[in-house]
């Protein structure tokens, strides 16, 4: 953790009181640790593990919109926040929930989709989720289950049934061959460099211009 830091999430227990404690606080903020969780009671334990993983989250939310937006300069606010969701952690898991969030119909995003001749909405939120979850497994202490929880599939069977749909690997395959950064990738590569002229003009939540006859 230390090596890494501070793309690892470094994280402050607290564990008792002490009269040193303030400013053992204190001194962990100036050497740049900004969470602290009270483990003396049984839910910080599940608040800790919650924040290490989120950290991971954020980290390749950060990088590939960061990516995505080089990809795609000058791109209309709309499209940038269709990525932005489906990056974001704790991110909807189904293509209603990404179109209540986005303020849109299923039906409608889809069609815009289909009508711009891009890939399904669907397409992109799974292989965003699989980024996310190369990422989180990338450390060693979470399980393929723990991840498979986190990221809100049904049951760890299910997420291996997604990933073997998407990139035909099982679970423990996905693992040794990807990690987040390959699997951005394979996402930008799959499906925004092949559209960069469409996505640069993409506005999923405006209807298309009607067409001249």
């Amino acid at each position: 953790m230390v090596r890494e830091f501070p793309r690892v999430p470094a994280v402050a227990l607290l564990s008792q009181l002490e009269q040193q404690t303030p400013r053992a606080v204190l001194a962990l903020g100036r050497s740049g640790v900004r969470t602290i969780v009270d483990v003396r009671q049984p839910t910080g334990w599940r608040e800790l593990r919650a924040v290490l993983v989120e950290g991971r989250s954020d980290d390749i939310q950060r990088l590939a919109l960061a990516r995505i937006a080089g990809d795609l300069p000058g791109a209309p606010p709309d499209c940038q926040q269709f990525f932005e969701l489906l990056f974001r952690p704790r991110t909807a898991a189904t293509i209603r929930s990404l179109a209540k969030a986005l303020g849109i119909l299923p039906s409608t995003l889809m069609s815009r989709f289909f009508r711009a001749h891009l890939p399904a909405p669907k397409r992109y939120l799974a292989m965003a989720r699989l980024v996310r979850a190369a990422r989180l497994l990338e450390n060693p202490g979470l399980s393929v289950a723990s991840v498979s929880n986190h990221l809100d599939y049904s049951s760890p069977q299910s997420f291996g049934r997604h990933i073997r749909t998407m990139i035909g690997l099982t679970a423990v395959e996905f693992r040794e061959r990807y990690d987040g950064e390959g699997m951005l990738q394979q996402f930008r590569a799959e499906l925004v460099l092949p559209y960069v002229a469409v996505l640069r003009r993409f506005s999923p939540l405006s209807a298309p211009p009607p067409t001249r006859r």
